[in-house]
């Protein structure tokens, strides 16, 4: 997968002056052979020599963690640390630059004189000094271990680190203003500048313009190609595909062309109700294609949707999709399949859908079609042409993690997450669609969505994804991350009588 950030993770060991500096060095060490013996760790893992105790043994550390091009950095308390050095490394290694604090547990109940370290009281005092500096921090749930113990913990700062580093080198191309009829993806663009994401805002007489000037390129016979492949059986509209090359190779250009500072990249571009008069196809399968390859592109001008969407692929490393929280399961469709539905009540469930931008391996039975309302607006419910170019299927079983970054209309950022899964049932219905179950989606829908007046469109991960995202959002400052609350466990507006 393209477009996302490789993590190289640095570690310091940091040292109280009036404790053995060996202690965090054979700790530190230690802790080294644990991530090697985990293995799976998709960034390579670096070591400073410099211990740091003071000033200017943080500025040694630096030295050390530039050359070896870290881009997150773990300060490892292998004792109690020097809270001013060990922040003031924090605060210097970028704001940028991911950080995690961890902790070492004494580890034998034979050296507790000369061995103990007390980095369990140590961690309170950087916790105070991070806060005295305005940091932000990543400190795992519980930050004191054993070597093993915090080998998984950075294991699972990876993730989050990666997601961090990707937001922040991050710029969304958007197509077009918000159409009128979807004023829900409004996107107020000071928070993106918060977070540090870059936005471009572009006419869609620019996409256009761009695309035309690419007519009859001959690059796009490779597209196709690459398209045929992927499709297999499924291409049913075989003479689509010239067009919707031809914009997947605007895309492409453009992206080279604008990027400019950013590394990364998303679009959030207008798909209707102009674009099918005028390009001439449906830009659904493009956009499952470009997700695929770790650049999500969200329908309907959704700002918000393409920064979820890439938040997702880097939480995951897998490819997300963006739907509608979209319509009910029919009480007959869920006595028809008692089994796939277990113990979920029907109000648990629902179904997710949009028109065709799904990425086809999330798919049975991928194939290109017609989005069918819009050719009853646009063709009269006629043979398909300008209508052509959706990827539909159902949505294939399995574990699933709905999620949304939103700025309110105040410029506040908010997010919710909420885990489950898709059932193996068939939606009997158009569209990439699949019937999802959350538990207590009813209540959810009623005092998270509603509530707290998020847009139709979620973001959909492939897997549990909960605890990373979680964590990413409180290394990014986000105050309200709301989930799907157990029964018995209140929201703030729900009446306890009802």
């Amino acid at each position: 997968m393209i477009n996302i950030p490789k993590v190289k993770i640095g570690i310091v060991a940091v040292s109280r002056d009036c404790f053995p500096v060996e202690l965090s060095r054979k700790r530190r060490d230690a802790v080294m052979g644990e991530v090697k013996k985990l293995g799976g760790l998709d960034s390579d893992v670096f070591a400073a020599d410099t211990i740091v105790e003071n000033e200017l043994d943080v500025l040694k550390a630096l030295e050390e963690l530039k050359a070896a091009k870290a881009n997150a950095l773990v300060v490892y308390l292998g004792n109690f640390g020097p809270e001013g050095p060990e922040t003031l490394l924090a605060q210097k290694f970028g704001s940028s630059s991911p950080v995690m604090f961890v902790a070492a547990a004494e580890e034998c109940g034979d050296n507790l004189i000369n061995g103990r370290g007390d980095a369990y009281c140590g961690m309170l005092n950087a916790s105070y000094n991070i806060g005295l500096r305005g940091l932000r921090a990543y400190i795992p749930e519980y930050p004191v271990a054993t070597p093993d113990g915090v080998a998984k913990m950075i294991a699972e700062f990876e993730p989050v680190a990666r997601v961090f580093i990707g937001v922040k080198n991050l710029k969304v191309f958007s197509f077009g203003p918000r159409p009128f009829d979807f004023l829900a993806c409004n996107a107020p663009i000071k928070p993106l500048y918060d977070l540090g994401v870059e936005i471009q805002e572009n006419s869609e007489l620019d996409l256009f313009a761009f695309f035309n000037e690419r007519k009859n390129d001959p690059r796009t016979s490779d597209i196709i190609k690459d398209m045929e492949k992927e499709l297999g059986a499924g291409n049913k509209h075989p003479g689509v595909l010239g067009r919707l090359a031809q914009y997947e190779l605007a895309l492409m250009d453009w992206a080279e062309k604008n990027k400019g500072a950013s590394d990364y990249y998303v679009f959030a571009n207008k798909c209707w109700p102009a674009f099918q008069t005028q390009f001439g196809f449906v830009p659904c399968y493009v956009n499952s294609r470009f997700a695929s390859r770790g650049i999500p592109v969200s329908c309907e001008t959704d700002i918000y949707g393409a920064l979820t969407e890439y938040i997702i692929t880097l939480a995951t490393k897998q490819p997300p999709t963006l739907l509608d929280i979209n319509n009910t399961v029919p009480d007959n469709m869920v006595a028809a399949n008692k089994k796939q539905v277990g113990s979920y009540k029907n109000t648990d469930l629902f179904m997710g859908f949009h028109c065709g931008n799904t990425p086809a391996c999330h798919l049975a039975s991928p194939e290109i079609k017609y989005q069918l309302i819009m050719n009853r607006l646009l063709e009269s419910g006629g043979e398909p042409d300008i209508t052509r170019g959706t990827l539909e299927g159902v949505i294939k079983s399995g574990k699933v993690t709905l999620f949304r970054l939103q700025s309110t209309a105040c410029a506040q950022l908010r997010s919710y997450i909420a885990e489950g899964e898709v059932l193996d049932i068939d939606p009997k219905s158009f569209g990439g669609i699949g019937i999802f179950a959350i538990p207590e989606m009813g209540r959810f829908y009623r005092h998270v969505l509603m509530a707290k007046r998020y847009p139709h469109h979620s973001g959909v991960a492939f897997g549990h994804a909960g605890k990373t995202l979680f964590s990413a959002m409180k290394l990014f400052g986000v105050a309200d991350t709301a989930f799907n609350q157990p029964a018995g466990m209140l929201y703030t507006d729900e009446n306890p009588f009802a």
